[in-house]
C-alpha cells in the first residue's frame, strides 16, 4: 500500500505545481508548463523511444523461440493450431493482428482458484480483457480527437470520429464517451491491482505511477470539459503554436489546463522508460513476430564463430592405444 500512496502523493504535488505555478506566478510560469516542459517532454520521448527499439533491435535473437499454445504443423494427419503456433508468415501476421487489436493472449488468460472440495477450478479473466480493450481504445480515441487542437482545418476522420463519440447529446458541451470510458477502465485496472492480494503483492511504484498519471489526465480533461470551463480558442491557439514553432501562451485559459498538459507531458517523457513501451515492443518482441517451424527449418546461430570440431575419428586416433589397453572397443585396430 506504501507503493501505490507514494505514486498518489507524487501525482498529487505534481498537480499542485503546476496549478498553483500557473495561477500564481504569471506569464513565465504558464510559459515553462505550456511550451518549455512539453518540447522537452517530446523530444526525450522522441529519444528515448527511438533508443529503446534501437536496442531491441541490436539484440541478438539466436534461435526461434516464440510463444507456442498449440501444436506445431509436423505430420499430414495431425492437426496444426495456424494462429497458436503460426509456422508461416501469414500465420504470424494473423496471430499478430489479432494479439495488437484484440488482445488474444489476454482473452485467454485464466486465473487459478480453489473451490469447495478443495477442487483447482480454471477461469477466464474477461473483466481484466474488457478493461484492458476499453482502455487502449478509448485512448486511441481521446488522442486522435485531440488532433483537432493541432489542425486547421480539421481533418473528415476526426470529425466523424467527434461525432461517433459524442453520440449521447447531453448537456452542453454533450458528453464524450471516450473520456469516462477511459477514465473508468483505467481506475478499474489501479482498483484490480490494489484490491487482489496477488497483483497487488508482485506491483511496484512504476505500476502505480503511469494508472495515477493517466486517472489526472482523463479527471483533468471532463473537469475542464464540464465543470472548470477554460477558454477553447486560447487553448488551440497555443497548441497551433507549439505545432508551427511559434509558440504564444494567451490569457486566460485556466490553471487547470496547465495542470493537465503537464501531466501529458511527464507521461510521454515517462513513457520510453516504462513498461508503456509495450506498445512498441510487442513488434520487437521475438516470441510474437517469430514463427514455430523448428521441425521444419533449422536455426543455427549466425553469431557463432568457427570452431575446430575434435571429431571421433580425430578422438580415436589420439587415444588408440589407451582405450584397447582399458578394453574399449575402437573402430580401427
Amino acid at each position: 500500500m506504501i507503493k501505490c500512496m507514494f505514486s498518489l502523493t507524487v501525482v498529487i504535488v505534481l498537480s499542485l505545481l503546476a496549478f498553483v505555478g500557473a495561477e500564481t506566478a504569471g506569464f513565465k510560469a504558464q510559459f515553462l508548463f505550456g511550451v518549455v516542459i512539453p518540447y522537452t517532454a517530446l523530444l526525450v520521448f522522441v529519444i528515448g523511444a527511438i533508443n529503446r527499439v534501437i536496442g531491441w533491435a541490436r539484440s541478438p535473437v539466436p534461435f526461434a523461440i516464440p510463444t507456442t499454445a498449440g501444436q506445431q504443423k509436423s505430420l499430414p494427419w495431425i492437426k496444426p493450431a495456424n494462429l497458436d503456433n503460426p509456422t508461416t508468415t501469414g500465420g504470424v501476421f494473423g496471430r499478430m493482428f489479432l494479439e495488437v487489436f484484440l488482445f488474444r493472449s489476454l482473452f485467454r488468460n485464466t486465473k487459478t482458484q480453489l473451490s469447495e472440495g478443495p477442487k483447482i477450478s480454471f477461469n477466464l479473466e474477461i473483466f481484466l480483457w474488457l478493461a484492458a480493450l476499453a482502455f487502449h481504445a478509448s485512448f486511441f480515441a481521446v488522442l486522435a480527437r485531440h488532433l483537432r487542437l493541432f489542425t486547421e482545418p480539421v481533418p473528415f476522420a476526426i470529425r466523424m470520429l467527434e461525432k461517433v463519440d459524442g453520440m449521447m447529446q447531453v448537456g452542453v458541451p454533450g458528453i464524450m464517451l471516450s473520456g469516462f470510458v477511459l477514465l473508468a477502465a483505467v481506475s478499474y485496472l489501479l482498483i484490480r491491482r490494489i484490491i487482489i492480494p496477488q497483483v497487488k503483492y508482485i506491483s511496484l511504484i512504476q505500476d502505480y505511477f503511469p494508472l495515477f498519471l493517466i486517472i489526472g489526465i482523463a479527471a483533468s480533461g471532463i473537469l475542464m470539459r464540464h465543470i472548470f470551463k477554460i477558454d477553447v480558442i486560447g487553448a488551440k491557439q497555443l497548441a497551433m503554436g507549439l505545432v508551427t514553432f511559434h509558440p504564444v501562451i494567451p490569457e486566460g485559459i485556466g490553471g487547470i489546463f496547465y495542470v493537465h498538459i503537464f501531466f501529458v507531458s511527464v507521461l510521454l517523457a515517462y513513457f520510453p522508460f516504462s513498461k508503456l513501451m509495450h506498445m512498441g515492443g510487442i513488434f520487437m518482441s521475438p516470441t510474437r513476430n517469430l514463427p514455430g517451424n523448428t521441425r521444419a527449418v533449422r536455426h543455427v546461430n549466425p553469431w557463432n564463430y568457427p570452431v575446430h570440431i575434435h571429431t571421433y575419428e580425430e578422438y580415436e586416433d589420439e587415444f588408440r592405444e589407451k582405450m584397447i589397453d582399458a578394453g574399449l572397443p575402437v573402430e580401427k585396430e
